[in-house]
């Protein structure tokens, strides 16, 4: 059953691309999730150390606005403190989780090779809400107590990579806030439902 969709899924991707469907209207509806390293940058970088994170994500194209996507995803990322930051405060442990929420468009270029596998060039953008919450422990000699600091914050996201459909690698610049970061993603895409 999967290997029939993932084959109606990548003759039907063909023909919208080769414009065969100009007369009737086509839409799908695709699942990608992904993982990769984030690697924090400005202010961010001063306290975390490189972390992983994963997300979630759900796009929506039909013929009329091809090869245009709608995309929505949410995703959660773990930053560990840096050695230097704990050698020049009182921290013990030091660490950010975070919940980006974003909405945004991807434009999917003309593919640069489609002999064996179609190889396109992607960028996208979206905005985006992420929820952060930092972990502040001390050194017992510092005489401060522990405790846990969440706030949320809009940003945006902007980001450029390769997609075989199937599968995408995309790198992406993050920015909120003095919570800067860019992620790197190895994503698997598949469709839910494709209507003709």
């Amino acid at each position: 059953m999967i290997k029939k969709l993932v084959l109606i899924f990548l003759l039907s991707v063909q023909y919208l691309l080769a414009g065969g469907l100009s007369e009737s209207r086509a839409r799908g509806l695709f699942f990608a999730f992904g993982v990769g390293p984030r690697l924090p940058m400005s202010a961010f970088a001063k306290s975390s150390d490189m972390g992983y994170g994963i997300d979630f994500e759900l796009s929506y194209t039909d013929n009329e606005f091809l090869p245009v996507f709608l995309f929505a995803k949410a995703g959660y990322s773990v930053y560990p403190g840096s050695q230097s930051f704990y050698q020049t405060t009182d921290y013990s442990t030091y660490s950010t989780t975070s919940i980006p929420i974003n909405a945004g468009v991807r434009y999917y270029f003309k593919p640069m090779m489609e002999n064996i596998v179609l190889f396109m060039p992607i960028v996208e953008l979206s905005a985006s809400y992420c929820f952060f919450s930092k972990l502040h422990e001390f050194k017992p000699t510092a005489l401060r107590s522990n405790y846990i600091e969440d706030n949320a914050k809009f940003g945006v996201s902007a980001g450029a990579g390769i997609s075989m459909f199937m599968m995408e690698i995309l790198a992406s610049y993050n920015y909120y806030q003095t919570n800067q970061y860019v992620s790197l993603d190895l994503k698997v895409r598949l469709p839910l439902y494709i209507i003709f």
